[in-house]
């Protein structure tokens, strides 16, 4: 599975199976492109109902992992085996501070990322990795 028509996903890992990954540059572009790789593969998952909250949500957490990351950033989309109905959704970058959620004010232009992945989603949280850190989340699939 290429990327997005015209446009091409770096270090696509896996996209067979319950599994998808994908490794984006550190650049403005990274935000479309990962919605895009996403809503691809949940379209062959037969999860369009999905699509547009993980999209979003994805959107969220890479647009945080720009604005302090300078290296790469990592997407993975799972369906646990063992755990139907369950998607799991992992952002990772190359910084090993856990991000903050904070109470963004009505006029703050951001700090809202994680209220809504937090909001949105079944479960979330963080975790240390080899080299910075993974933020995920787990949504209901639909019946």
């Amino acid at each position: 599975m290429g990327g997005p028509a015209g446009r091409e996903v770096s270090g696509v890992i896996d996209t067979e199976g319950d599994c998808a990954e994908w490794t984006f540059p550190a650049e403005p572009d990274a935000v479309r492109t990962a919605r895009q790789a996403v809503r691809g593969r949940l379209r062959g998952w037969d999860l369009d109902s999905l699509a547009d909250l993980t999209a979003l949500l994805v959107s969220e957490l890479v647009t945080n992992a720009l604005r302090h990351a300078t290296g790469p950033i990592g997407v993975r989309l799972v369906r646990p085996s063992g755990l139907d109905g369950v998607l799991r959704v992992e952002v990772s970058d190359p910084l090993p501070d856990p991000p903050r959620e904070r109470t963004a004010r009505p006029e703050d232009e951001s700090g809202r990322g994680l209220q809504l992945v937090a909001s949105a989603s079944r479960r979330w949280g963080t975790r240390p990795g080899a080299a910075g850190k993974t933020v995920w989340f787990e949504l209901a699939v639909p019946e």
